[in-house]
């Protein structure tokens, strides 16, 4: 039975995909209802008829009252069918109600929903390009993206479980206020009209506040994630005591956004039981009132007390149901700032998948400043022959990495154009473009999955023989099978922990060499590809590395000279633009910048910070 009604709505379905998300609330929550269009409307008609059911309970207690005037033995004989019907029906009836209402809410309404917008609001942040994510705290944005589905679903949740509830409550305790004596309509008037100025005041305090709590929460989420993956770095520096007080500052933000927020639901529970007293004294004494007159039954009395006590209940659940509702609401708004940014790098609408032939690339009239006046790339014109093996130097800052990001599409480039195979790589589709692309970085971090899903995202669909043939290559198949994780998993299946914690760097290195090995891509990118090797190491997998070369497209970013002595051609970058350029000695006769970077080399380093003289 939870089967069905847990499959009444797919949360992974079909849906049209926007580069440019609603901003506002009811829009953002409306995209995400269209597949609930149905099951919304039968929830929210059960919502009514449980409330009538509740209603018509009460009312019939009152005859009950009435009905018990006469003897037993009379009372039985005119009214037994009756009470036995009564008594089956919220035996068996009512329950049957109630449960359709709460499976269609808790088992067909919230998992879905809140599932369906964590797995678009997911979709949609992962389709942001390199540089928004640099932007921002990746634990802030995580936490968004978990957070807010939740949110979304708590505030639907209180739509059909108490806003409609108890809409239609109201709407029937007036009805059958009014059915005994239209006099009673008046207490209840007045204190409906008290009641909706406090529900006015508190949404409209409610609201900011908890988005300024929830806010809070994120940014101290992002502040305690920071230094938990940093946390080499801080143990490294011994800045324990930095990091708290760094997270003491989110702390005591939160908490103070956080007080804020509790003191407006004091001041509103203060005001209600007050509310609440003069509903009771008001419909109570009145209905003792016409009663006294013999205007009114001692069922009407008992009646209007039970509806009384039950509505003055269920104020409180109705008040906190609605500022529960504006409070995650405000915890929506918040998480649509990260959510609903539009996409910045997005596909050409017509672009095509990128048609390799032989993997020319051009460079022509290349700006990028990352939007300032300096930095990055300037004017830069290059063309890099298909299979040519190019090798790129220069201070920190001089724009090799730079150039690297902007091959890759990361961002945009500002002015000028990239062209592989005559093919501007901005009317590409940008999976097709970095599909024919293989990069090694300095700092390769790893997954934290197993060796062998780590080495699959080079190719998924590659098979054991040829993991293990790559592995064996990066010279990395020895030091995998002597791996073994807390969960005592081994070799292959053992996981590296985050961002490959668990591994020396130069393992890191060697499996990302093999994950690039099996990717096998015509376009290789090679940035300080055996930075984190020893000599030995490095000696047993230049070997490789030449074979990874051949025939292929080659970039290779070193501050070891003698690691790209032997390629076709060397660019010197300086300030974005290329000072030098020619093969190994070629540079030395000239005399410029090569030779005094190689000339200060010690150990077959390049000192990056040394400035000409």
């Amino acid at each position: 039975m939870f089967r069905f009604f847990e499959n009444f709505v797919d949360p992974y379905c079909d849906y049209p995909q926007s580069d440019t998300p609603p901003t506002t609330i009811g829009r953002f929550l409306l995209g995400f209802s269209k597949p609930f269009k149905m099951v919304f409307a039968v929830t929210g008609f059960m919502s009514i008829v449980v409330a009538t059911v509740e209603m018509a309970l009460i009312a019939y207690m009152g005859r009950v009252v009435d009905i018990l005037t006469g003897s037993p033995q009379e009372v039985w004989i005119d009214h037994g069918t009756e009470l036995i019907v009564a008594a089956l029906l919220i035996l068996l009836v009512r329950p049957v109600l109630q449960l359709l209402h709460v499976m269609l809410l808790n088992n067909a309404i919230l998992p879905n929903f809140a599932t369906l917008i964590r797995w678009r609001s997911h979709r949609h942040v992962l389709r942001q390009s390199v540089g928004w994510f640099e932007n921002d705290f990746a634990g802030r944005i995580a936490n968004r993206v978990i957070q807010t589905p939740g949110a979304a679903g708590e505030v639907v949740f209180q739509v059909f479980d108490a806003i409609t509830f108890a809409l239609a409550y109201v709407i029937g305790a007036a009805v059958l206020l009014g059915a005994a004596d239209a006099r009673l309509l008046f207490p209840l008037c007045i204190w409906l009209g008290l009641f909706a100025l406090l529900i006015r005041w508190t949404v409209l305090h409610v609201g900011g506040a908890s988005q300024a709590a929830s806010d809070a929460r994120s940014s101290l989420t992002g502040r305690v994630v920071d230094s938990y993956s940093n946390i080499h770095s801080v143990k490294l520096f011994a800045h324990q005591d930095q990091e708290l007080a760094y997270a003491k500052e989110a702390i005591a933000d939160t908490r103070e956004t956080f007080s804020k927020e509790m003191r407006i639901y004091t001041v509103m529970n203060a005001i209600l039981v007050t509310l609440n007293g003069g509903l009771i004294v008001g419909i109570v004494g009145w209905a003792i009132g016409l009663w006294a007159q013999d205007l009114a039954s001692v069922g009407v009395v008992a009646a209007a007390t039970a509806l009384a006590l039950r509505l003055t209940a269920m104020t409180g659940w109705i008040m906190w149901a609605l500022t529960s509702f504006f409070r995650q609401l405000g915890v929506v708004a918040e998480g649509m700032e990260t959510i609903t940014q539009p996409i910045a790098l997005m596909d050409n609408p017509s672009a095509a998948p990128l048609k390799l032939q032989a993997g020319e690339i051009r460079f022509e009239g290349l700006s990028h400043h990352y939007g300032r006046e300096t930095g990055g790339i300037d004017n830069l014109n290059l063309t890099i022959g298909a299979g040519e093996k190019i090798g790129l130097i220069g201070r920190s800052g001089a724009g090799k990495s730079t150039l690297v990001k902007l091959l890759l599409r990361f961002y945009d480039v500002e002015q000028g154009r990239i062209l592989i195979d005559g093919q501007d790589i901005s009317l590409v589709t940008q999976d097709s473009l970095r599909s024919q692309i293989g990069l090694v970085q300095q700092d390769n971090a790893l997954l934290h999955r197993s060796v062998r899903d780590n080495l699959l995202y080079g190719r998924p669909d590659a098979n054991e023989a040829q993991i293990l043939d790559a592995a064996h290559k990066a010279q990395a198949h020895d030091f995998i099978l002597n791996l073994e994780d807390p969960e005592g998993r081994r070799g292959y299946d053992a996981h590296v922990g985050e961002r490959g914690v668990k591994l020396s760097g130069g393992q890191r290195q060697r499996v990302t060499l093999a994950r690039v090995i099996l990717k096998n891509a015509p376009i290789l990118i090679l940035d300080e590809a055996t930075s984190a090797l020893d000599s030995e190491a490095e000696a047993a997998i230049q070997e490789t590395l030449h074979h990874m070369m051949e025939g292929k497209t080659v970039i290779a970013i070193a501050h070891r000279l003698s690691t790209i002595a032997q390629m076709d051609r060397i660019l010197v970058l300086d300030d974005g633009k290329i000072a030098e350029e020619g093969s190994h000695t070629e540079l030395l006769e000239k005399k410029g910048l090569y030779a005094q970077f190689w000339s200060r080399q010690s150990g077959g380093f390049l000192n990056l910070e040394a400035t000409t003289e």
